[in-house]
């Protein structure tokens, strides 16, 4: 609804439109309603109106003053005039003042409701106009964003005939020219920072805000370039002109030293022409994967990751690994730190992240192979499960991805030893394999029992003292396990997975899930 005021000296005109005109149906509300200029001042004290229907003539303030006032509040309000007279002097003023309309009275209703239609869609085209203008200053920037995205990527060049150099010129991007240089700034830790944590994610979404507006004034300062946003994580920065290489990096030392996080710099070669951009810009992506063996909170040249010799053999990796199992096998603690060290070392003259995170995977798995040889399960030792295995990808340092390897042989190492100093640990493996196979029989302790001839008090002493819980409870932890697996299969129904793990009773199932689990088999499938 449009805001109206209405001023007019004379009661009876005043109150015939207010009572005879249909504002609602015509999408205008008033507001005010007064007999002189003073009081409709007043109003638009408190309010900010739209449209100023007036008396031209009217005492202490004529009409012509009020709106005079009423445009310096407001420059877009409308103005509708009406009078008594047909003085060409007032009209003349009126229209210096654009007004949108001079109507005689006695006025005719329909004439006054036509001109206010004639407003309403004037201001309805206008905040319309003015909708499309926000809109367009708002995506602006995404589309820019977009374009040097497109641009670093090779997608783009400014001699397509598609009109790509135009809407160049229209986001500014006409002035980039040689020598150009291209930088990718990543916000450190953020995996861990938003890992199951919303507040942090949030957080996170502010800090690359930050991020963008400090580049942002110190490239804008210096005249240096553009910088847009890459992902959640990262923004990339072009920058330009002469002696620009001599200020790069004074200018990412004044960047970091504004933000109150971590943030690794790479940096691209310089090179002469448009074209070439991408070739800077995937070394800058090659240079901040150097983080890796570099440090965090560094700028990082692109010369300083360049390869070097390749990656040893498979077999030489393979005879490095037996000897990491023989160090583990005899809980040789020092021997296995040495010998994962070794691995590492290996490959961390590659300066490749992904070469290190495969290094990690293929250690992980043939330390699984090597363990079945044992009859032993990696997953089931260290107490994790196999997408637990993602930590690996999250951490951003060489360092940190060799120290969690250690430990975790390191605890491996200490289980093979604790299990082989046990004499009833086989019996116990046993008798946990015979438990899986058979998960959907009604099986019990006494089963057990008299399948390995111990009485069923000695196997259920035994077994809580080598495990540490009772039969019952290890057979209930296999089932439920074996039941939240089974519940990811849509096609399973659920009276047929309790059937599967060994229940013919639903709701006892159920509700032994949800003492493992604090929620239905039911709920956990919506889950899923």
């Amino acid at each position: 609804m449009y805001k109206v005021l209405l001023a007019d000296d004379e009661l009876l005109d005043l109150e015939g439109m207010k009572q005879f005109i249909p504002w609602s149906e015509l999408g205008l509300v008033v507001v005010g309603a007064v007999n002189n200029g003073f009081a409709a001042c007043e109003v638009m004290e408190k309010q900010s109106i739209d449209i100023l229907v007036t008396d031209v003539n009217m005492p202490n303030m004529s009409g012509l003053e009020l709106a005079r006032i009423a445009i310096d509040k407001k420059p877009d309000v409308r103005i509708l005039f009406v009078s008594g007279y047909q003085d060409f002097h007032y009209v003349k003023q009126a229209l210096s003042m654009k007004a949108c309309s001079y109507l005689l009275k006695p006025m005719d209703d329909d004439e006054l409701i036509l001109s206010l239609r004639q407003i309403v869609q004037d201001l309805e085209t206008e905040e319309k106009r003015r909708e499309e203008e926000e809109q367009y200053y708002h995506m602006k920037p995404m589309a820019r964003n977009d374009l040097l995205i497109r641009l670093l990527q090779g997608e783009l060049t400014w001699e397509r005939p598609d009109g790509i150099a135009k809407i160049a010129v229209s986001y500014g991007l006409d002035k980039l020219a040689g020598p150009l240089r291209t930088a990718v700034l990543e916000m450190d830790d953020l995996e861990w920072m938003q890992y199951g944590d919303t507040q942090s994610a949030t957080a996170t979404g502010q800090n690359l805000e930050v991020l963008l507006k400090e580049i942002n004034e110190v490239i804008l300062g210096h005249e240096m370039g553009y910088c847009f946003r890459l992902s959640r994580q990262r923004v990339a920065v072009v920058m330009h002109g002469q002696g620009m290489n001599d200020r790069v990096y004074a200018m990412f030392e004044e960047v970091t030293s504004r933000l109150s996080f971590s943030v690794t710099i790479g940096l691209g070669e310089p090179v002469q022409d448009v074209s070439q951009l991408p070739t800077s810009y995937k070394q800058a992506l090659e240079a901040l994967d150097g983080k890796i063996f570099f440090g965090k909170g560094d700028l990082i040249n692109y010369e300083d990751v360049r390869r070097a010799p390749e990656l040893s053999d498979a077999k030489t990796l393979d005879i490095r690994l037996d000897a990491l199992f023989k160090a583990m096998s005899e809980y040789n603690l020092v021997g296995i730190h040495d010998e994962i060290e070794n691995l590492f070392q290996t490959v961390s003259t590659l300066r490749s992240r992904a070469t290190i995170y495969n290094l990690a995977m293929y250690i992980i798995f043939k330390l699984d192979q090597y363990l079945h040889t044992l009859d032993e399960d990696l997953f089931e030792m260290l107490g994790m499960e196999l997408h637990s295995l993602d930590i690996v990808l999250k951490f951003e340092m060489m360092g940190d991805i060799r120290s969690w390897l250690v430990r975790k042989v390191f605890e491996i190492s200490e289980k093979i030893r604790q299990r082989e100093n046990s004499k009833n640990s086989k019996l116990i493996r046993e008798i946990m394999n015979i438990i899986r196979e058979r998960i959907q029989e009604n099986i019990t302790l006494k089963d057990i029992a008299q399948q390995f001839l111990f009485s069923p008090n000695y196997l259920g002493h035994l077994f809580k003292e080598e495990v540490g819980k009772s039969f019952s409870e290890i057979l209930t932890s296999m089932r439920m396990e074996r039941a939240r697996e089974l519940l990811k299969d849509p096609t399973l129904k659920i009276y047929e997975v309790a059937n599967l793990v060994g229940y013919r009773y639903i709701p006892y199932f159920s509700r032994q899930f949800r003492e493992a689990y604090g929620m239905t088999p039911m709920d956990f499938r919506k889950r899923e």
